[in-house]
């Protein structure tokens, strides 16, 4: 069955905290958004454990999903259409990838991911090409559709000018979750003129493009950026909170393969710990399950299992230092020592974790990732690369920052009796880690 002309009766909206309003018109899309797959990203959070330290980031993949259709609407109906370069062929297949390009995601993504080897890309495009809902709607549009979507997603398609809409340093994606992220955590980093940004977005041959004279807004835009990466989602607290949620995971991981007898079997996380996971089961998964298992697990006999449980669920986190592994590392290792004969398990209650952020680069010959630069479409005619000519931009081009903190249970430590020998040599360490 295909859609005959495509499109609904009537517009339907959604009003949005960011965008005022998503609009839909074509049916295809309407479809899309009421499958179960796509419905199933309600119950995944944005933002992972940063409500933990933000308490309104609340927000869902799902609206999320929902502002990068918007925006990339918004640039192809409103600022593309008929121009030289893009092909209106592409208007839907351009719209579908933008709204399920997040349909992989697990609960908790990144953290989840890192525990069990996965790769949220890989179930996006598993769900797109599977025999689900998404696949079915899809196929309307013929049997070779679902196929381009996920190669849109997964920056292979043909048409390079299509993916960087997607994926790039300037794209919906990120221009979506800046703003939304930046709104559902009360800071003002994350805002920049995208109104902008969008008017002065051109398409060329293989890649969007911008007008010179909107350099300063794609600077605010880059700025914005590397602010909210450093005070939002690297934020010391959340990273805590990803710390122990990270370890709860490990722990349940070790237990199942110890033949551990659970008192609440995690009948959901049979073939993670495999890591034999159908998509079937991928797609039973999201917060509000994760959460009942760390719920019922606190009353577990296996006493790290159930001490981690507590912490993650009354926000009873790891204390944080600064740590410098080139420097600090015997300190680390000495810890460790200590840790241990204190009877504090340092796998689970002593870890060094890093963060890093690349905020702009252009692109280095032989560079493992290629980074695609944002090129501004100069007066003449010809391109020329952001950082060529910005100041801002070149200041902070291919500068990566990377942070190290290493996270501990100061209550724990706290708490070990005084006639325990290494208390106080593991707090004057500490002390000193943090000088």
């Amino acid at each position: 069955m295909t859609y005959p002309n495509g499109k609904l009766s009537e517009e339907k909206v959604f009003k949005d905290p960011v965008h005022r309003y998503v609009h839909v018109r074509d049916k295809l899309i309407w479809d899309l958004i009421g499958t179960s797959e796509f419905q199933r990203l309600r119950r995944i959070r944005q933002l992972g454990t940063t409500y933990l330290t933000f308490h309104g980031a609340e927000h869902s993949r799902f609206n999320h999903s929902l502002g990068v259709y918007e925006i990339i609407r918004r640039i192809i109906d409103d600022v593309f259409r008929e121009r030289e370069h893009w092909n209106q062929d592409e208007r839907l297949l351009c719209l579908c990838a933008a709204l399920l390009h997040d349909l992989g995601h697990g609960p908790f993504s990144h953290s989840f991911e890192k525990v069990f080897h996965l790769d949220h890309e890989d179930f996006t495009q598993a769900i797109i090409l599977g025999d689900t809902e998404v696949n079915h709607v899809l196929r309307r549009m013929g049997d070779d559709f679902p196929k381009k979507v996920a190669e849109v997603i997964a920056k292979t398609y043909e048409n390079k000018l299509v993916v960087s809409l997607i994926s790039s340093q300037i794209d919906a994606d990120r221009m979506d979750y800046l703003q939304r992220d930046a709104y559902y955590t009360g800071v003002s980093y994350g805002h920049f003129d995208m109104e902008r940004i969008l008017r002065v977005m051109r398409p060329r041959e293989d890649q969007v493009v911008i007008k010179h004279s909107g350099m300063h807004a794609v600077e605010d835009y880059i700025m914005s950026r590397y602010q909210m990466y450093w005070q939002i989602y690297f934020h010391p607290v959340t990273r805590s909170a990803e710390v122990i949620l990270t370890k709860i995971l490990h722990r349940a991981k070790y237990l199942h393969q110890e033949y551990y007898s659970f008192k609440q079997e995690p009948v959901h996380f049979y073939s993670l710990f495999e890591e034999e996971i159908s998509l079937r089961d991928y797609l039973r998964l999201d917060e509000s399950v994760i959460m009942f298992y760390f719920q019922a697990w606190q009353d577990e006999e296996d006493t790290i299992l159930a001490e981690l449980c507590r912490r993650f669920l009354d926000r009873n986190l790891f204390k944080y230092i600064e740590f410098n592994p080139n420097s600090q590392m015997k300190m680390w290792m000495e810890l460790t020592r200590l840790f241990e004969k204190a009877g504090i398990d340092p796998d689970y209650y002593l870890v060094v974790d890093s963060s890093s952020d690349l905020p702009y680069d252009f692109y280095r010959p032989g560079e493992e990732e290629e980074r695609l630069p944002i090129h501004l479409l100069m007066p003449n005619g010809e391109l020329r690369e952001l950082s060529r000519e910005s100041e801002i931009v070149e200041s902070i081009s291919g500068k990566k920052r990377t942070d190290h903190k290493l996270y501990f249970p100061q209550d724990l430590i706290r708490n070990l009796p005084d006639s325990c020998k290494e208390k106080e040599k593991i707090l004057q360490l500490l002390e000193q880690v943090d000088h």
